[in-house]
């Protein structure tokens, strides 16, 4: 049997630095094996096969990262599914969007710790955030009072005199009555509802109490930060101008 030895300690022995070292290398995307890109500091090696350390490495922190992701309408969020492996499936290199203007490798440690901020239930498809980012986590959370979401919501049904009035102001939920929210026809047959922090089930709610039921669900913008072309089932990186 061929002997093989950890990935860590075989580019510490070859660069004189600390095992910690060797694995911030790995973990940081900037060490290959025979040339293919390798992330797992555990991951054994055999004699003769050919370590690289990419001439830009660092051991500078890298910042965390932060997903925008068009969830397809079906998709349960809410089922008992570990986010590491809920994330792996949906942030796929496959599956980043081609009109990502990123200048990020995407790596694997870019899915560790993400969390998912403000879900959307099943029947709802459109924007989705992932964060590692503290900073971006607290803004969602903390200051949720305070961001306007946006939805398109396909209607069926015809809708009651002064239905549109009643979106607006006047309607209630949970017993408790709604503050005002902007509510317009986009066409016939679709709504656009602007509010803020968006209770689960309350667009449908909403509908049924002007006549109307829902067909579609759409959330096309969080705060400042539009959905736009994101296509569904793909994600990119937040920019770092952009703010919520």
């Amino acid at each position: 049997m061929t002997e093989s030895i950890r990935l860590a300690k075989q580019l510490a022995d070859q660069l004189s630095c600390s095992r910690r070292e060797a694995e911030q290398y790995i973990e940081g995307g900037w060490v290959k094996v025979d040339g293919v890109l390798v992330e797992e500091p555990g991951q054994r090696i055999g004699a003769g096969q050919q370590i690289e350390l990419l001439p830009e490495a660092t051991l500078e922190p890298q910042d965390p990262v932060t997903i925008l992701f068009h969830k397809p309408a079906g998709l349960n969020l809410f089922a008992e599914t570990p986010m590491t492996e809920l994330a792996a499936r949906l942030v796929a290199a496959d599956k980043r969007s081609a009109d990502d203007r990123a200048e990020l490798r995407f790596l694997k440690r870019h899915l560790n710790n993400l969390n998912l901020i403000e879900p959307l239930e099943t029947l709802a498809s459109g924007l989705l955030i992932f964060s590692q980012d503290w900073r971006v986590t607290r803004k969602l959370v903390d200051d949720a009072a305070k961001i306007e979401h946006e939805f398109i919501v396909e209607i069926a049904g015809d809708i009651m005199p002064d239905g549109l009035k009643l979106l607006n102001h006047g309607l209630n939920f949970n017993r408790k009555p709604l503050p005002p929210i902007k509510v317009s026809w986009q066409n016939e047959k679709r709504l656009r509802f602007a509010l803020k922090a968006p209770q689960r089930g309350l667009l449908a709610h909403m509908c049924e109490q002007v006549g109307l039921q829902v067909v579609a669900i759409k959330r096309i913008r969080i705060g400042r930060l539009p959905m736009a072309s994101l296509a569904v089932g793909e994600w990119r990186y937040l920019l770092g101008y952009e703010r919520f």
